[in-house]
C-alpha cells in the first residue's frame, strides 16, 4: 500500500473512532455505573492494530483521544481517555502479537477493556489522591468482560470484511 493511501485510511479510522466516541456518549448503558461505556471506539484501535500494527494503532488511539478533547472541550476526561487508550493499546498489542494462539480477538479485546478501566481508575486515584477509588475497579472489570466481548466480536467481523474487500491492506510491503 502506498504511503498516501495508508495515511488516508488511518485518517478515516481516526474519524470513525471519533464519531463512535461521540455517539457512544449519547448511548445510556442499562446499568448505573458512572464512567462505564461500551468502548465502541476501541474497535477502531483494535482493527488498526491487526491491519497496520502497533505504531499506527497507538497513533490512532492518541489522535482519537486528543481530537475528542478538542471537540468536547473536556480536558479532565482527556487524561482518562488518553491513559486508557495508551494502556489498552499496549496490552492489546502484546496479547495479539504474543498470545494470539491462545486468545482470539475477543480475548484480546477483553484484556484491552480491562486495562483501559484500570488505567482510568488509576488516573482518578492520582487526580483525586484517594486510593479508595480502586474499590470501584472490580465493578468496571466485570463490565469490561461484556463490553470487551462485544468489541472483540465486532472487530472479528470488521477484520474479516476488510480481508475480503481490501486485500491490499494485508499484503506485505516490498521495500525498494
Amino acid at each position: 500500500m502506498r504511503k498516501t493511501n495508508k495515511m488516508i485510511f488511518i485518517s478515516l479510522l481516526v474519524s470513525v473512532g471519533l464519531a463512535l466516541s461521540v455517539i457512544e456518549s449519547a448511548i445510556p448503558l442499562p446499568i448505573a455505573l458512572p464512567g462505564a461505556k461500551l468502548g465502541l471506539s476501541n474497535m477502531v484501535v483494535m482493527v488498526t492494530l491487526v491491519v497496520f500494527g502497533f505504531k499506527e494503532g497507538i497513533k490512532v488511539a492518541m489522535l482519537k483521544s486528543t481530537i475528542l478533547m478538542l471537540v468536547t472541550g473536556s480536558i479532565t476526561s482527556f487524561f482518562y481517555s488518553l491513559s486508557g487508550a495508551i494502556l489498552s493499546c499496549v496490552v492489546m498489542y502484546i496479547f495479539y502479537r504474543y498470545f494470539s494462539k491462545i486468545f482470539s480477538l475477543i480475548g484480546v479485546s477483553i484484556a484491552g477493556a480491562a486495562s483501559h478501566n484500570f488505567a482510568q481508575v488509576s488516573v482518578a486515584v492520582l487526580i483525586l489522591n484517594n486510593t479508595r477509588i480502586y474499590s470501584y475497579l472490580p465493578f468496571l472489570l466485570l463490565t469490561s468482560l461484556f463490553t470487551g466481548y462485544f468489541v472483540g466480536l465486532s472487530s472479528i467481523y470488521i477484520v474479516d470484511n476488510l480481508r475480503k474487500n481490501f486485500r491490499i491492506l494485508f499484503q506485505k510491503q516490498v521495500v525498494k
